[in-house]
């Protein structure tokens, strides 16, 4: 499980933003980057190529 300690102080690592984390899908969100990491076994897999895209109605749900 990841902490709070750690939580504040990951960011994205393609536009060096916060991330918001998404507890239901298991990944961190970067809004501005539109890219969702995921959390496996509780690790943050923090490369691009890992990352999915996060659609418009993703985006959008947060604003």
């Amino acid at each position: 499980m990841l902490t709070q300690d750690l939580l504040d102080i990951l960011v994205c690592p393609k536009t060096k933003t916060e991330l918001i984390y998404q507890k239901a899908q298991g990944e961190l969100w970067s809004v501005q980057a539109r890219l969702a990491y995921p959390i496996r076994d509780g690790i943050p897999v923090m490369i691009e190529s890992e990352a999915r895209s996060l659609s418009d109605q993703e985006i959008e749900e947060l604003t």
